[in-house]
């Protein structure tokens, strides 16, 4: 690498604030909990996990696009985490971004811990589950209203639970 690009890049990396997720003020309102931890073993997570969603949730891997049938789902209910089953997103928070995996335009009030990502040595905004830590997806300032926000996320990251009517 340049001595140039690195220097910018390190200018970057300095400069690259975290996107606040709660733009929109929804942090006054939102319960005030903690989430209980969830830590297992490395072993634990491999057994409780299929290979491919350890991969993602636990590796920080990236699923193909459109690959997801979550993609496709249209119905009532939540998605929730697919490691520890916590509620991330309301199915009324979803859209179709056209990107080939999920995207959601808000999540559940402190369902989500985020981090700075630099593997594509451009810092990015990653997401995570607030109890098990499972890897989701990132965040993008390119979504809809009312929040303007595009959580990207894994569909083998999730689990899809319909509302019950």
């Amino acid at each position: 690498m340049k001595r140039r690009n690195f220097i910018f890049a390190m200018f970057a990396l300095a400069t690259t604030p975290l996107i606040p997720l709660r733009s929109n003020g929804s942090e006054k309102t939102a319960p005030d909990f903690k989430i209980k931890k969830l830590v297992l073993s490395e072993t634990k997570w491999q057994q409780r996990l299929s290979p491919e969603r350890f991969h993602v949730l636990r590796e920080e891997g990236t699923e193909p696009p459109r690959s997801s049938p979550l993609n496709e789902e249209k119905r009532p209910g939540t998605y929730v985490c697919a490691g520890c089953e916590l509620p991330l997103f309301d199915s009324a928070m979803k859209f179709d971004s056209g990107t080939g995996w999920p995207s959601f335009f808000d999540s559940l009030p402190k369902a989500i811990e985020t981090k700075l990502d630099f593997y594509l040595l451009i810092p990015r905004t990653e997401y995570h589950c607030a109890r098990c830590g499972g890897h989701q997806g990132h965040v993008f300032k390119d979504g809809p209203k009312p929040t303007g926000l595009r959580f990207c996320n894994n569909g083998l990251a999730l689990k899809f639970i319909t509302t019950k009517v």
